[in-house]
C-alpha cells in the first residue's frame, strides 16, 4: 500500500517537473547555444574543450580573431591532455565576451555546426610553457608549448586538421527525459505489484 502511494507521488512529481519545464522553455526561449569540441592528436594527445554564443543575435559565419571584445563569442575554453590522460592545462580563452590572448583565431559556421579556417586557442597570455592548439582545421591542427615567450615553441602532437563539434543537451530536455524516466520506474513498480 505504502509502495503505491510512493509510485503516485513520484509519477505526479516527475509529469509535474516536466510539465513545468516545457512551460518554461516555451516563456523563456534560450538564447545561449553552447557546444563542445574535441581534438585528438596521432601520438595520443588530445584536447577537449566549449564554447557558447547567443543563438538569436549570431550570424550564420562568426569569424573571431585577436583580444579583446568578441563580436559574438560569449565564452571558450580548453583542456589539452597527454597520452595518458594526465591534465597539461585549461585554458578560458574567452570569458564573458572578452578573449585573452592576442593570437586567438576562431571560424564557425552556426548553419553546419562546424568549425573551419584559421584556429588557434589556449595560450596567448604571456606566460611561459603554455599549451595552445593551433593551426587550419581540415589542413593541420597542432598542439604546441610555448618555450621563451619570444616565439619558440615546440610541437607535441598534430593531426590533419579534423576536429569534433558537438551540441551539449539542454537542461530542458535532460529534465524531460528524467521526468519520463521516473514514469516508466513509476509504471513497473506499479506493474509488479499487480502482479505480486
Amino acid at each position: 500500500m505504502m509502495k503505491n502511494i510512493f509510485t503516485k507521488i513520484a509519477a505526479i512529481a516527475a509529469t509535474s517537473a516536466a510539465f513545468s519545464v516545457a512551460v518554461a522553455a516555451a516563456n523563456n526561449p534560450a538564447q545561449a547555444i553552447d557546444l563542445n569540441f574535441s581534438w585528438q592528436g596521432d601520438a595520443g594527445y588530445s584536447a577537449i574543450g566549449s564554447f557558447s554564443y547567443d543563438e538569436t543575435t549570431a550570424p550564420t559565419i562568426i569569424s573571431e580573431s585577436g583580444s579583446g571584445a568578441t563580436n559574438f563569442l560569449q565564452s571558450l575554453n580548453v583542456s589539452f591532455l597527454d597520452p595518458s590522460n594526465n591534465p597539461l592545462g585549461t585554458y578560458n580563452t574567452v570569458s564573458g565576451g572578452v578573449s585573452q590572448s592576442d593570437f586567438f583565431a576562431f571560424n564557425f559556421d552556426t548553419s553546419t555546426q562546424t568549425l573551419f579556417g584559421p584556429f588557434d586557442v589556449a595560450g596567448g597570455t604571456g606566460v611561459i610553457g603554455e599549451y595552445f592548439l593551433q593551426g587550419t582545421i581540415g589542413d593541420s591542427l597542432r598542439l604546441r608549448q610555448d618555450v621563451d615567450q619570444q616565439g619558440t615553441s615546440i610541437t607535441l602532437d598534430q593531426n590533419s586538421g579534423s576536429i569534433q563539434v558537438s551540441k551539449v543537451p539542454e537542461p530542458a530536455s535532460m529534465l524531460g527525459l528524467l521526468a519520463f524516466a521516473a514514469l516508466g520506474v513509476g509504471s513497473s513498480l506499479k506493474k509488479k505489484q499487480a502482479s505480486c
